[in-house]
């Protein structure tokens, strides 16, 4: 099986609840998954990621933390999770102050209408602490014009948000253009996600290219962004254009990449994910791993 079909079966099976709960059935199976997903996932508590947050600040490095879900399609279940983030906003007072909060908008309703969702988040912004931000995840691209409504609606009203942009995505530089009229800052990534090719270009070589584009389209236009990705060749090219831009780093990969960039002074954020919903995700890093 080449690399391009085996990352694109995994990321199918991560999108997959049936497969997820097909391994549950096998706890030998589903202990080593979770022992192989610590290398990615701070633990199944709170008090868990804030103690890896504690450890990046030691190291000069921010953090921001993530509850693990999508795809919640209940309005109390996506109450109960607003909650959860309400307090963890609140929370950080008592954390290192460059720690954030990120969040995937499906996972307090995005799913039961936009609405619906942006009171949500709305709720979870207003108890941040002056000075910390939520950075919105990128999620599919059915999920797009949705997630850019709740953005550009609540940063019309101010809201300490963030929005990731994925660069495969071939309509990324309009909504690049959009935020950056909406003054939101922006995390850059290559994209997570199996979409079809007339909406995103392939992995590779044509992705890296429009990665590189987009960036230079921010810079260009006086946008605040972040270079989110691992890719050394590209990152090193785009720091050496720009100087230090903010590099954001998702936990366990390419430590060492993360330790030598803040000893060249250039700022470096980690993505810190918690909650029993670890199962996706970790699957997530294992098809990115296969490569383009």
């Amino acid at each position: 099986m080449n690399g391009s079909l085996s990352r694109r079966l995994l990321f199918g099976l991560a999108s997959s609840q049936r497969f997820e709960q097909a391994v549950r059935r096998f706890p030998g199976l589903y202990g080593h998954a979770a022992r192989a997903a610590r290398r990615y996932v701070a633990g199944t508590r709170r008090e868990h990621a804030f103690a890896v947050v504690a450890q990046l600040d030691a190291a000069g490095m921010a953090g921001s933390i993530d509850l693990l879900g999508e795809h919640v399609r209940d309005a109390a279940e996506a109450e109960r999770v607003t909650g959860e983030y309400v307090e963890l906003a609140k929370l950080l007072r008592d954390l290192p102050e460059r720690t954030w909060l990120a969040l995937d908008l499906s996972h307090v309703g995005l799913g039961l209408s936009a609405d619906f969702c942006r009171r949500q988040v709305a709720r979870i912004v207003e108890a941040l602490p002056m000075g910390r931000w939520l950075q919105i995840g990128a999620e599919d691209s059915d999920r797009t014009d949705a997630t850019l409504d709740v953005v550009t609606a609540l940063a019309d009203e101010s809201a300490a948000l963030t929005m990731t942009l994925q660069a495969n995505l071939r309509r990324t530089p309009a909504d690049a253009e959009r935020l950056a009229e909406a003054e939101v800052p922006i995390r850059l990534v290559k994209g997570a996600y199996v979409e079809h090719p007339s909406l995103a270009h392939p992995w590779g070589e044509a992705t890296d290219h429009a990665f590189a584009q987009l960036a230079h389209q921010l810079r260009a236009g006086g946008a605040r962004f972040s270079l989110a990705t691992h890719d050394p060749l590209l990152r090193e090219a785009l720091l050496a254009a720009f100087g230090p831009v903010e590099v954001e780093m998702l936990l366990g990969v390419r430590s060492p990449d993360a330790r030598e960039l803040v000893a060249r002074g250039i700022p470096v954020r980690r993505y810190v994910p918690f909650g029993r919903d670890w199962f996706r995700y970790w699957m997530r890093r294992v098809a990115e791993s296969r490569g383009a």
